[in-house]
């Protein structure tokens, strides 16, 4: 789903939402857009709106996200496509996508008579900024599992009984608020604390309905080696080699199902990690690199400045003024 800003309404817009970025361009020309973390907004956003019309992507729209977007129908007409599947739009649905699906394709002109809200995030507004943000992490998490991967290509559109649409739209609306106003006292604390809301509600439509969420094997797998080998020298060919794939091929098909690659998700682990033991120990950065798997001090600087517009001196400074404890001598 793309819109222009992070609580916009019934306008069309040229750019992604507001606080992502192109991450990459996949080989078919569908571009993946990323949530940018260097802004320092809280990793959430909302759009709202009537019907989009997006500029500067391929002919028939088509682009993925690699966060996770949740759409809410407050009312229905004409249809969205969804890795290639057309799935027409329901009074009432709430739309779980998971990272790396295709959107777009879609006749714009038949969703003039729809109203959505569609909320995006990262995991760590859920699961905090040091947990591991990998798609297994969220199947296992009961506010996250709707927006697991899914074996196949199923659409997992879940629908709120009539008497309790108020009640969801009075939420997004809520968080729309907030976003009127970001400079408020409270603010990411707020649109936290309204998203966990929003995720309730849909854990409990998803319980009461019997829907069910099969987490890919392949991926399962893949994200177990990761978290067991990610501190020592493992590259993508070594994952790849343990479990009876080419590197290329696991590439592929981790990339179909989350929108990052496998090299991606082992990096992003060492990252986390990398934070984790700045935040909460006082080792060196040569021994934080070592013991992350990124190696030496300036590879884990360049790769954390590229992924959290911060230096590791400068994250590690800011969380120790969080934690009450002052800068590091």
């Amino acid at each position: 789903m793309t819109g222009h800003s992070s609580a916009s309404s019934g306008q069309p817009g040229p750019t992604p939402p507001a606080r992502t970025r192109l991450r990459t361009v996949r080989p078919d020309g569908t571009p993946v857009y990323r949530y940018d973390e260097s802004s320092g907004a809280p990793p959430v956003g909302l759009i709202s709106f009537d019907h989009t019309a997006i500029d500067g992507l391929p002919p028939d729209h088509r682009h993925a996200h690699d966060f996770l977007v949740l759409v809410y129908v407050e009312r229905g007409a004409g249809s969205v496509r969804i890795d290639d599947v057309d799935h027409g739009l329901a009074d009432g649905e709430v739309i779980p996508i998971a990272p790396g699906r295709m959107l777009g394709g879609t006749d714009l002109d038949r969703l003039r008579d729809t109203r959505c809200w569609a909320v995006y995030f990262l995991p760590e507004a859920v699961l905090g900024p040091d947990q591991v943000p990998s798609p297994l992490t969220w199947h296992q998490h009961p506010l996250l599992s709707a927006f697991a991967p899914l074996r196949g290509r199923e659409i997992g559109g879940l629908g709120v009984p009539e008497a309790e649409r108020p009640r969801w739209t009075a939420l997004f609306a809520e968080l729309r608020d907030e976003f009127s106003d970001p400079g408020r006292t409270g603010f990411r604390e707020a649109a936290s604390a309204i998203l966990t809301r929003i995720l309730v509600a849909v854990a409990r439509l998803a319980a009461s309905s019997g829907s069910e969420t099969r987490t890919d094997p392949l991926l399962s797998r893949f994200f177990e080696i990761v978290e067991r080998d990610f501190g020592q020298a493992i590259s993508t060919r070594d994952v790849a080699a343990e479990l009876g794939y080419t590197a290329g091929h696991l590439t592929t098909r981790v990339r179909e199902l989350t929108g990052r690659t496998a090299l991606d998700w082992i990096t992003e682990r060492r990252l986390t990690e990398a934070r984790r033991l700045l935040a909460d120990t006082d080792l060196g950065f040569h021994a934080v690199a070592r013991r992350s798997g990124l190696g030496d001090a300036g590879y884990l600087g360049r790769r954390f400045r590229t992924r959290y517009g911060i230096t590791p001196l400068a994250w590690r400074r800011s969380q120790r003024r969080v934690d009450g404890a002052g800068p590091p001598t």
